[in-house]
């Protein structure tokens, strides 16, 4: 016999057992992120009970993956896991954002701080989108609303002023969210002084009716 084939061996069984649970953990994120999409997209058309229904089994392959991957914790901390979490957390924060419930904090949904943040500063855009939606329903108080949000969603960001190795790249998210929030305060405006202006029109009209 080889004196390398049991050590082969081993190392070959090793080497199955590993590529066998980050399989299994890539065909998890892909699931998982799928729902999350299938999530925001049910909150953005109201459909409330759909949206729940896609978290919670988003939930449940979040824990699967934490169980199944606690012996591997470089699958578990991998890029493909904590993207797959970010969009996890960002989920559930649209989701109570929009609903203006309670903010879920990282640990109740399961997920590290910086996945977590990154969820957040990527929440900005679905904001801008359901912002939007509400301004051309006419509910501009509301939009006004969200666009707060956005801010104070960008005044936190910009205070988490760590590595990129520790935040995973937080920086260049929260760039992006400036931009979405100027874009979004600027149509914003651009709308309610638009408003403005055809409710003083209509009184103006109202008045000349009047006078006639």
């Amino acid at each position: 016999m080889n004196i390398f084939e049991g050590v082969a061996e081993s190392v070959r069984q090793s080497f199955e057992t590993r590529t066998a649970a980050r399989d299994l953990a890539l065909a998890q994120t892909r699931l998982l992120t799928r729902h999350c999409a299938n999530a925001i997209r049910a909150i953005h058309r109201d459909e409330n009970d759909v949206a729940i229904e896609y978290l919670d089994h988003a939930s449940e392959i979040v824990a699967i993956l934490q169980n199944d991957l606690a012996a591997y914790p470089d699958f578990l901390y991998a890029g493909y896991t904590q993207d797959a979490f970010k969009e996890y957390a960002e989920a559930n924060l649209v989701y109570a954002l929009i609903q203006d419930n309670d903010l879920p904090l990282p640990e109740q949904i399961g997920v590290q701080p910086a996945s977590y943040l990154q969820g957040l500063a990527e929440a900005a855009g679905e904001l801008r989108r359901r912002c939007l939606d509400q301004l051309r329903l006419g509910k501009s108080e509301e939009a006004v609303r969200l666009l707060t949000l956005m801010d104070d969603i960008y005044t936190v960001l910009i205070t988490m002023d760590y590595p990129d190795a520790v935040t995973g790249g937080l920086r260049r998210l929260t760039d992006v969210a400036r931009s979405i929030l100027e874009r979004t305060r600027g149509d914003l405006t651009i709308s309610l002084r638009q408003e403005q202006l055809e409710t003083k029109l209509q009184r103006l009209e109202e008045r000349l009716a009047e006078q006639s």
